[in-house]
């Protein structure tokens, strides 16, 4: 399996300097599990404003980290508007959870 990851967009916004791609990268690493972890609890308790917070605060970070989840996210942001229902939720969240999870991981074994 190739990188789910893409660092394209974090070495340019880092200027090409290493130890802020590191930050950047453990900043990642410390926030996006958790922001997983309160998002899959607002979609089991089907808490549409809760998981469109959670899902509007990782969206820009999927983006500069490349991570092909943002068509998902976008989907669960839109829960809250009523535009899809928990049927369509459930699948959204368990697409983004594994892809990002597997993400982390490579980074997590990329950057020791």
């Amino acid at each position: 399996m190739g990188k789910l990851y893409n660092l394209e967009k974090v070495t340019e916004l880092a200027e090409g300097d290493k130890s802020f791609v590191e930050l950047l990268v453990n900043t990642f690493l410390e926030e996006i599990p958790d922001d997983l972890e309160k998002m899959t609890q607002a979609v089991e308790n089907n808490d549409t404003k809760t998981a469109y917070q959670c899902a509007h605060k990782m969206k820009p970070n999927f983006l500069l980290f490349g991570i092909d989840v943002v068509d998902k996210v976008r989907l669960l942001e839109s829960w809250k508007d009523g535009k899809i229902g928990f049927k369509e939720a459930q699948p959204a969240l368990i697409f983004v959870k594994e892809t990002a999870n597997t993400a982390i991981a490579q980074l997590q074994q990329d950057f020791k």
